[in-house]
């Protein structure tokens, strides 16, 4: 699994850079308080980057979301196993 991922951030950096060779043509860019003017390629590498950036921050947050939950759950179901445990060695009183 862990080759797979590697093999998709290559193939996404080749595309990348493929794009980028091809774009070398200025275009402007307006941004909410300014505007400039930039190759084609930069702004894909910057727009790539950017969500790649925010993809992983987004997924790790929610990993670590899981995880701890997985951890609370986990530490409830033994507190709760113990003393089912506790309760079963116990004498049945009528």
């Amino acid at each position: 699994m862990k080759i797979l991922s590697i093999l998709v951030l290559v193939v996404c950096f080749l595309v990348t850079l493929a794009l980028g060779a091809q774009n070398q043509q200025l275009v402007n860019f307006d941004f909410l308080v300014a505007q400039g003017e930039f190759q084609l390629s930069t702004l894909l590498g910057i727009a790539f980057g950017s969500g790649f950036a925010i993809g992983w921050l987004i997924c790790g947050m929610l990993y670590l979301k899981a995880r701890f939950s997985k951890n609370r759950l986990s530490k409830k179901v033994e507190k709760q196993q113990k003393e089912l445990n506790q309760l079963r060695a116990e004498p049945v009183k009528e």
